[in-house]
């Protein structure tokens, strides 16, 4: 179990990161599951959004793919999180899902703007495309990415599922699209859920209303960031050898100077909290070793007098991969993030 913070408590003080190249967080904020070990007992909906800004640098914000918030509620959001914390909010279905996005233009622009009710905690924003959407569309996605960059400054990165994005041809031309209007490529990882598995016997998705695709690893940069959702198997061992090439990867981006948000996931959400703790463990003696730093986990740094009374006290992470994820036999929820 990690180090918890009572939910009546004012954040730790932390100063603003804006030149850290590293936000780790995962896709939601608020999840029954968490409540108990990642968060205290009995820590209501409206308590979760201020600790887990106290755990974390980053969240993706799923919920907007619902709906689009009001402008109080966004401001409210950015009330809760310290300094340095930032919201990669994704764009309402309605904008990303229902036809031609030249379009939607009008409400995507509308969207940037109610995100930047957030102020300094607007993180790039990133459109989710559906495997509906692919190359025969490419007239569609240039003429927006062109007219989203030529009305606003606000960061944007893209998702792509549709398959034949990459192909060797279309998977440059895009590339090259959006290296032109300086938008960032979404890099999503869902090995971890499909590789060295028997589906049939033991799917992590059985119980997913919305599986993740099975798409080729597609690791490239085309902004100075990089957005990464990282798509975690429920059991921790399965996920090691994938997050050490990850913290390899990442070293190599932090030297080319690219900001790196990376978000993890998992069928069953109970779990991606701790495993986005391993690999900050694992990430931290990489750069070490490389004569590099990277912001420390907020988790990490909770005061042991803030601590709930009756959280364990804080574990090496890394004992994890050896020892199994406590948390593994909890009953859990399946993932409904797409």
């Amino acid at each position: 179990m990690m180090p918890n913070r009572l939910p009546n408590t004012e954040p730790l003080p932390r100063s603003p990161l804006p030149n850290w190249p590293w936000r780790l967080g995962c896709a939601v904020w608020s999840y029954p599951g968490w409540v108990g070990s990642v968060y205290p007992a009995k820590t209501s909906g409206q308590q979760a959004l201020r600790c887990y800004g106290d755990r974390f640098w980053a969240v993706e914000g799923n919920t907007t793919f619902y709906g689009v918030p009001s402008a109080e509620t966004v401001c409210r959001w950015g009330t809760l999180v310290p300094d340095g914390f930032q919201f990669c909010l994704k764009l309402p279905r309605d904008i990303t899902h229902m036809g031609p996005l030249v379009d939607r233009l009008p409400a995507a622009l509308a969207f940037a703007e109610r995100a930047a009710e957030l102020g300094d905690r607007r993180g790039p924003m990133f459109a989710q495309l559906p495997p509906s959407y692919g190359p025969k569309q490419g007239q569609d996605l240039r003429e927006f990415l062109a007219l989203w960059r030529r009305s606003t400054d606000a960061a944007l990165a893209l998702e792509v599922r549709h398959r034949e994005w990459f192909l060797p041809q279309w998977r440059d031309r895009l590339n090259q699209w959006l290296r032109e209007w300086d938008v960032g490529r979404v890099v999503l990882d869902t090995r971890p859920i499909y590789r060295g598995i028997d589906l049939v016997q033991a799917d992590p998705q059985a119980q997913s209303q919305r599986r993740k695709p099975e798409l080729p690893l597609h690791a490239c940069i085309t902004a100075d960031y990089a957005l990464v959702r990282f798509i975690s198997h429920p059991e921790l061992e399965r996920n090691q050898a994938y997050l050490q090439e990850w913290c390899d990867r990442l070293v190599r981006w932090f030297d080319r100077g690219i900001r790196v948000y990376f978000f993890v996931h998992c069928p069953i959400e109970d779990h991606s909290p701790h495993t986005a703790c391993v690999l900050q463990a694992m990430l931290e003696a990489a750069v070490a070793a490389a004569g590099m730093a990277i912001a420390p986990l907020p988790w990490n740094q909770l005061s042991a007098a803030a601590a709930d009374q009756s959280a364990v006290a804080p574990v090496n992470l890394l004992d994890l991969l050896a020892a199994g994820d406590g948390e593994r036999d909890r009953p859990s929820s399946a993932s409904t993030i797409p």
